[in-house]
């Protein structure tokens, strides 16, 4: 099935108009951009990427971890915050690339574990969040790709990021534990979709594609119908 063709099959003639927030969670190296990328054509829906070219933060950070940590993490804050705030005036439906819960609940408590963010620093992060969370619409669903952390490096290795070249193993051992974690918690927030890509291949596995697609589809139209019972009970 081509993209045109699911496209066509789920596309937003098919979809209610009420507004559907899809995003995609996962380590470093997985493949979300390509997910969002994959969802976005497919939906027509509107995709918001991670800030990574022009991150004033990120080679530096990778240089220095302990140095650049909180500058990094709070400008991701900003950023996603910023994301999520335009989804929810833009009013339609979005597919974003990694999610503000990542940052407080994978990144940053990695980072304060390794040494490389201190306590004062942790604390002062957390606090931000918490002020930022009251403002913010979750996700209708999230969608976490789950693999292996020596197979996410070597995707690492062939993506060819330049400041991403030195990411050591042990430190995506820690962010996959951190998820692992996360992942008994994240229901609270909304739906998860977890996809094993060491199994599915979702750039080219069509079925896997449509699978995909057919639960966004469905989880849409389950939402639309329980807001329409909320307004005419």
């Amino acid at each position: 099935m081509t993209q045109k063709s699911l496209r066509q099959r789920f596309g937003l003639r098919q979809q209610p108009r009420t507004p559907f927030y899809v995003a995609v969670a996962g380590n470093i190296g997985v493949g979300k951009s390509m997910l969002t990328r994959l969802l976005g054509q497919s939906l027509g829906w509107p995709m918001y990427f991670e800030p990574v070219i022009n991150n004033p933060y990120l080679d530096d950070y990778y240089r220095d971890m302990a140095r650049w940590s909180f500058h990094l993490q709070v400008y991701f804050l900003s950023q996603r915050f910023a994301v999520q705030k335009e989804i929810q005036t833009h009013g339609g439906s979005a597919v974003q690339d990694r999610t503000i819960y990542e940052d407080v609940e994978i990144f940053a408590p990695t980072l304060h574990r390794r040494g490389c963010m201190d306590r004062r620093d942790y604390d002062n992060y957390r606090e931000i969040f918490r002020n930022m969370v009251s403002f913010l619409q979750p996700p209708d669903l999230i969608v976490y790709l789950w693999s292996r952390p020596d197979v996410t490096l070597e995707r690492i290795r062939q993506r060819g990021r330049r400041c991403e070249q030195e990411i050591p193993l042990d430190f995506l051992v820690d962010l996959h534990a951190a998820y692992e974690d996360w992942l008994e918690r994240a229901p609270a927030i909304c739906p998860v979709e977890i996809i094993d890509t060491e199994k599915i291949n979702l750039r080219d596995d069509e079925a896997a594609q449509a699978a995909l697609l057919q639960t966004i589809a469905d989880l849409h139209r389950e939402k639309h119908t329980r807001l329409a019972g909320e307004e005419h009970p």
